[in-house]
């Protein structure tokens, strides 16, 4: 029995993971307003900007396939998911950039394993 995968789940960069993490990216921008009173103004902003880097960084990706774009998005993730911690604020809005931000980290982290044989700038 042959166990190679020539076009596996795990060997093949798909477009999915792309907008995957663009709605990831759109989500976590309207996340604040999602969970009122538990905000804080440090929150928004971050959520604001990382979320729309996040969506851009994604949809790029899918005009031009760059290794740079997959860590930016990792980056972008991880900070998503701790950005509760540094910025103290909790609830539902908490929950949600956990999980949004590890979703993002998780894809960017499945595409550059994907990619990491292929041929890339950057």
């Amino acid at each position: 029995m042959n166990t190679s995968v020539k076009h596996g789940w795990f060997t093949e960069h798909r477009g999915w993971e792309d907008f995957c993490s663009a709605g990831c990216g759109v989500l976590i921008v309207i996340s604040p307003l999602l969970a009122p009173g538990e905000v804080t103004v440090a929150a928004i902003i971050s959520a604001g900007l990382v979320g729309v880097l996040i969506a851009m960084l994604a949809l790029l990706e899918t005009m031009q396939l760059q290794r740079w774009e997959e860590v930016l998005e990792l980056a972008c993730g991880l900070w998503v998911g701790v950005s509760p911690l540094v910025f103290g604020y909790g609830g539902t809005l908490r929950l949600a950039h956990f999980l949004l931000g590890a979703a993002v980290a998780v894809l960017a982290l499945l595409e550059l394993w994907q990619d990491r044989k292929r041929r890339l700038e950057g």
